[in-house]
């Protein structure tokens, strides 16, 4: 059976690493789940994050494949192929890019068959400038949760069960993201959550449109200090705004 992980693991803090897009997000309002856009009948109680980082344990949305419903279950960040023999592997596999993911060796399946929401709330990203990477916290203008394009898989440990585990899908940036980063998280639109769940949509080219770039107009990107830097922070002052020379220039 998958190991079944609990709430309480997800204040564990990330081991170090280099931040890649998308590499840090928020869910600061998992109660909004159960709204009809998740079509979620229930969700365990979830505590706000605001810092949520690889190698953690991320929500995520899939279809049940014996029954007409949705299951939210908690899963490592950092996917881990079913033929993987070292699960550190996941620990470069957070994100894939969405150009490539159909074939590529480590999604191919899981992109087939085993696709995710990962919902969110708003996402961190780094722009490099003269003095050193700058973090920005990039949300929907009403605070409104989203989901991002996922895969996920199941890897099997003979001396320890199960793991499953997700990573977020990228693309290129919109106008909003492209003066911060050359790449975003794919962000689905909500009417098509039933297409991106459906296991029986295996056909890569039915599903490709989806894997664009969101419109930019409903969403804002605000500068935050480098607090956020540290995975073990995880709290309010992780998306408090900051001053920046370039920002009102750019948004």
């Amino acid at each position: 059976m998958p190991r079944t992980w609990v709430p309480e693991v997800w204040a564990t803090a990330a081991r170090p690493y280099n931040v890649s897009m998308c590499g840090r997000f928020t869910l600061r309002n998992p109660h909004l789940l159960q709204r009809e856009l998740f079509q979620l009948a229930d969700i365990p109680a979830l505590p706000a994050r605001f810092n949520i980082a690889p190698t953690q344990q991320i929500a995520a949305i899939r279809q049940l494949p014996d029954q007409p419903r949705r299951e939210l279950a908690l899963l490592h960040w950092g996917l881990i192929p079913s033929w993987a023999k070292d699960p550190k592997i996941g620990n470069t596999l957070i994100n894939g890019r969405s150009e490539t993911a159909a074939t590529k060796p480590a999604f191919r399946s899981a992109f087939k068959s085993r696709r995710c929401l990962i919902p969110a709330d708003g996402f961190y990203e780094w722009q490099r400038t003269p003095d050193g990477k700058r973090p920005y916290y990039i949300h929907r203008r009403d605070g409104q949760p989203f989901a991002f394009a996922g895969l996920w898989d199941r890897w099997h440990n003979p001396d320890d069960g199960a793991t499953e585990s997700a990573t977020i899908l990228t693309t290129s940036p919109n106008d909003l993201m492209r003066p911060i980063h050359d790449r975003m998280p794919v962000i689905l639109p909500a009417d098509e959550y039933t297409k991106w769940l459906d296991p029986e949509v295996k056909d890569a080219k039915l599903l490709e449109p989806l894997l664009k770039p969101c419109d930019p107009a409903d969403w804002e990107a605000i500068g935050v200090s480098t607090y956020v830097n540290t995975p073990r922070h995880d709290d309010e002052r992780c998306i408090s705004p900051v001053e920046t020379t370039t920002q009102t220039k750019l948004f």
